[in-house]
Formats: structure tokens, sequence, C-alpha cells
């Protein structure tokens, strides 16, 4: 089980860092939507960068993301985007001064290398969740944005089930009932960072996976390094969010091949990840996924009033 963050307080302050791809942001309509919400906005230097594909150089990346963490008035870090950069800061970075100053994070996509080595090395909460500049103010559908805040702002306890939108019917793959650490994120970047000291600790896992612009073929390809590398016979049960651009029908005869020898609760369809809503999901909580009821309930506080 992870350890809860602090519970993000009305009226405080939010930081926006840009740990991967660069983004044009419109300061002003960023500030009033933050405003609205009655949130204090900093944005940090590489925000503004653009090197490449990346935003900003490592170093000032990395700088960033060291700073709100450090910084006491910053009650939580919200990322601009994904595309690709993450991995480049995971050996530099200090989680002693994580650990020291645990606070909500939040991100998807390539953001996913820094939810499990934070989890793996530092050992508190993450949310896999809403970007700020294409999710929230791309004014993406709720519950968008009301599943980030009811989480970060501890309206979800122990016992909360977190709610999925009729809208979107989840499917079960593979019945059943299995507690554990909810964790993954990105598929291509879970394998991505097999054989180095940053990947994902499975054992008794709810491995929550999702992606976006992959063939079937290559899903099955990324699914199948998983398996060969022992990780998937440690899960105690899969989460699948959107996987977007597959078809459903092909998506579910992969996951009954791939899950059915493993006989593991398996739920497919939740709205997480490169879809419109976007829901928001705690990294490294303790929760319970009963696929045969399409349930998902926390089993432990993911943030906590100081």
């Amino acid at each position: 089980m992870s350890i809860a963050v602090p519970a993000l307080r009305p009226e405080g302050t939010i930081a926006l860092i840009a740990p991967a791809g660069p983004a044009a942001l419109d300061v002003e309509k960023a500030g009033q939507w933050m405003r609205a919400r009655g949130y204090d906005l900093r944005i940090f230097p590489g925000v503004y960068e653009r090197d490449g594909y990346l935003a900003g150089s490592d170093k000032v990346r990395l700088n960033d993301l060291h700073k709100a963490f450090a910084d006491p008035e910053i009650d939580a870090i919200f990322c601009l985007r994904g595309g690709y950069g993450t991995p480049r800061l995971l050996d530099s970075l200090d989680f002693d001064l994580l650990r020291a100053n645990p606070k909500p994070f939040v991100g998807y996509s390539d953001i996913t290398a820094l939810h499990l080595a934070i989890s793996r090395y530092a050992g508190f909460v993450t949310f896999h969740g809403p970007m700020f500049n294409a999710d929230l103010l791309g004014d993406k559908q709720q519950p968008t944005e009301s599943s980030l805040f009811s989480l970060l702002r501890g309206q979800l306890s122990a016992g909360s089930e977190l709610m999925h939108p009729v809208a979107y019917p989840l499917t079960t793959i593979e019945p059943g009932i299995a507690c554990g650490r909810l964790l993954g994120g990105n598929l291509s970047m879970i394998a991505a960072v097999m054989g180095t000291p940053y990947e994902i600790e499975a054992e008794g896992i709810i491995l929550f996976i999702e992606d976006v612009n992959e063939p079937i073929y290559r899903i099955d390809r990324l699914l199948t390094h998983l398996r060969l590398a022992g990780k998937l016979a440690q899960v105690a049960g899969v989460l699948v969010g959107d996987v977007a651009g597959v078809d459903k029908a092909a998506l579910e005869q992969l996951l009954k091949q791939t899950f059915e020898p493993l006989c593991i609760p398996v739920l497919s369809g939740w709205r997480s990840g490169h879809c419109d809503p976007n829901l928001t999901l705690p990294m490294g909580a303790l929760v319970r996924l009963d696929a045969g009821e399409k349930r998902v309930v926390l089993e432990q506080d993911v943030v906590f009033r100081a």
C-alpha cells in the first residue's frame, strides 16, 4: 500500500510543469481556468521552452520537477502534456527529495514512467489523470474534471467506489475479485522501461493499462513482452483503460487469449487514458477490483488532510 498524499486544500497553489513534450499554452486562459476553481497557478520555466520534441533540456525539465516538489507553497503538480521525455529523467531523480515532500502529482501517457518510478522509490500515491493542456483546457466532458478533483480534495476515501459513466459500458473479460495496489499506465511505456531499475513491480498488483495509436498486433506484442518477462503471471487482476484506435472486438479477443490462462479478474473499457472523458485513477493505491460486478473500490485513503 502506498502512502497517501496531502489533500489539495482550498485556495491552494497548483504547479504546472512540462516533464515530457512541448505544447503551446494560452497563459491567460490557463490562469483564468485555475482561478475559476479557486486555485493559483504557478507555471514553471520548462513550460515556455521547446527543444525539438522535448519541452526544454533535460536539466530544465528535471529542475522544474524537483523545485515543484520541494516548494512548500505548491499543493499539487499538474503536467502540461505527454509525448516523450520522462524516461530521460529517471536516473537523475532525487527520490529522497520526493519522499520528503509528497504531494498530488497528475499526468498520463509518457508520464507513466514517473508514476512507476515514484511508486517504486518514493512510495506515495500519484494520479493517472488529465493533462492540463489537452484535457482540462481542452474542455473534455465530465466526469474528467470532477473525477480528478474529487480524489485530490479527499472527497473519496477508503470504501468509496470509483464511479464510471453509464454511457460507456464496461466489459467483463474474466470475472472474479482481487485486491492489490493499482499500478501501471501507458502500455508502451510500461514495456519501454522493462529491464531497467524502474520497471513495474507486478507482484500482487491490479495492473492498469491503456494506449493510443498502436494497432492490435503491437498491443499483442507489448502484452506478450510482459508475459514473457514474467510480469503478467504476478498480477492479481487487470483493469484495461482506453486503447484508442483499436477495434473493440479484436481487443477483447486478444485480452481473452492473454489473460484467460491466468485465471485472474479482467475488466475492460475504463475511460482513462487518451479518451474523452478521461477519468483519474490513484496509482499505487490499494483497490478492490470486482470484474464481474464491474466495480473498482478504494481500499485506502489516497489523500489526507494536514
